[in-house]
């Protein structure tokens, strides 16, 4: 801290003060024959909270600054202000009772969320998935996709100062909302796919629905793209803030579109293709600008690749006919119709419900493209219906690892646009 003492006396320091309140002191003090000592607030450093209660940071991530007048000279990142234990919960829940819990970790994505879970208990169990079952939950993953970069495109937006785009993204989520509801009975906490498939066949009507919605949001993408792209203030805002080199990238473990945004070429689903997406057609999406617009820019596109796969896969679905759950009663849970109308089954019901599904001895890693990037499973089976260890590899976590650099050295307003490029949901980082 930077001070200066001045001897009272004459009008050298009522000159140096400002505000009528303040001169009156100083002339009471300079009777008194006594000093004045005035900081510099200029050579001064303060430390700031932003968050865990801080509206631009999407959820309640507490971001300690260190800085020198607006530049931010050091930053540490904290989270765990939600301790909700997740993994430990799912120590004392059957597989199939986990579920649900999924919806609430990126709870942008809850679709997505349970595709990745029940994907990993069904390569730990040995079940195998209906072809149509598939094609609907790849349908579902890329739905959800659109809806979460709609939201990290509009809370970016709102976050530099761009409303009229958040109320465009958060219209067309409502309507896909609206969509999820006629699919699962659900809107935001859907707990759609279940072991072995999904929970209910979707419906020619409701896939007409989804049809008519994709081919009307391009128009409406392209609204808001028009809107910010060649917008001065937005486009000043994002571009050369939040700089992150591609091998840096690499090395923090950045997945997803804050990975591709840094020029790395690299999607689990096609370096990695699970379910059926080495079935179907897409361009993977990066950007060499290495900042907060270029990772903009990757949801945008990415946004349009999803339509693309949607048309696709909803072409399958009009062909692929068949059950929507597997028939494997040891492992998978019965249909109600047939559990009131059969002994056998009713049997199985009340195994799963009591001891759960019980996938043999071992340890397995199961990997899905998330929105935000890599969503992965890891669980360590004991031979019973519990898991003995479920950690969950969220994208959200690893990617806030990129905040401190990014951060220093950009300025105080700069970290709301380089946490918003970013995207992270606490909900999956503090599991």
């Amino acid at each position: 801290m930077s001070t200066e003492t001045i001897p009272v006396g004459g009008s050298a320091v009522l000159e140096r003060i400002h505000g009528e309140r303040q001169r009156k002191i100083v002339a009471k003090l300079m009777d008194n024959d006594t000093t004045v000592t005035i900081d510099d607030p200029l050579e001064n450093e303060m430390v700031l909270n932003m968050g865990p209660q801080h509206p631009a940071t999407h959820g309640v991530l507490r971001v300690l600054v260190r800085m020198d007048g607006e530049t931010v000279t050091k930053c540490v990142p904290e989270l765990g202000y939600l301790h909700r234990g997740f993994e430990k919960l799912a120590e004392n829940s059957t597989y199939h009772e986990f579920i649900p819990h999924t919806d609430r970790l990126d709870y942008l994505a809850p679709m997505s969320n349970n595709v990745a879970l029940t994907l990993a208990i069904e390569n730990a169990a040995g079940v195998e998935v209906p072809e149509r079952a598939t094609w609907v939950r790849m349908l579902m993953c890329e739905l959800a996709r659109i809806s979460s970069h709609l939201m990290a495109m509009g809370a970016t937006c709102m976050d530099v100062g761009a409303l009229t785009v958040f109320l465009w993204t958060f219209a067309e989520r409502e309507k896909m909302y609206d969509l999820f509801e006629k699919v699962c009975g659900a809107r935001f906490t859907t707990s759609y796919s279940r072991i072995g498939g999904v929970a209910s066949d979707i419906s020619d009507d409701v896939l007409a629905d989804i049809r008519e919605f994709l081919n009307q949001f391009p128009d409406q993408l392209a609204k808001c793209e028009a809107m910010i792209n060649k917008n001065r203030i937005f486009v000043d805002r994002m571009a050369g803030v939040g700089y992150m080199p591609k091998d840096k990238a690499i090395g923090l473990g950045l997945t997803g579109p804050c990975l591709r945004g840094s020029g790395v070429d690299h999607d689990l689903r096609r370096d990695h293709p699970y379910m059926f997406y080495d079935q179907v057609e897409f361009d993977v999406i990066t950007n060499e600008d290495c900042d907060c617009w270029g990772r903009f820019q990757v949801r945008v596109a990415e946004n349009k690749e999803s339509v693309k796969l949607c048309h696709q896969i909803l072409d399958k679905l009009e062909h692929v006919k068949g059950p929507v759950l597997a028939d494997q009663p040891a492992k998978v849970m019965p249909r109600k119709g047939e559990i009131y109308t059969k002994m056998e089954e009713l049997i199985n019901d009340f195994m799963l419900v009591n001891f759960g599904t019980m996938p043999e001895e071992g340890e397995t890693y199961t990997a899905i493209e998330a929105p935000k990037g890599e969503f992965g499973v890891y669980i360590v089976s004991d031979g019973t219906g519990h898991p003995w260890k479920l950690k969950i590899r969220s994208p959200s976590s690893s990617n806030l690892a990129a905040l401190q650099p990014m951060a220093e050295g950009s300025m105080i307003a700069d970290v709301v646009a380089i946490i918003g490029s970013i995207d992270p949901v606490m909900g999956e980082a503090d599991k």
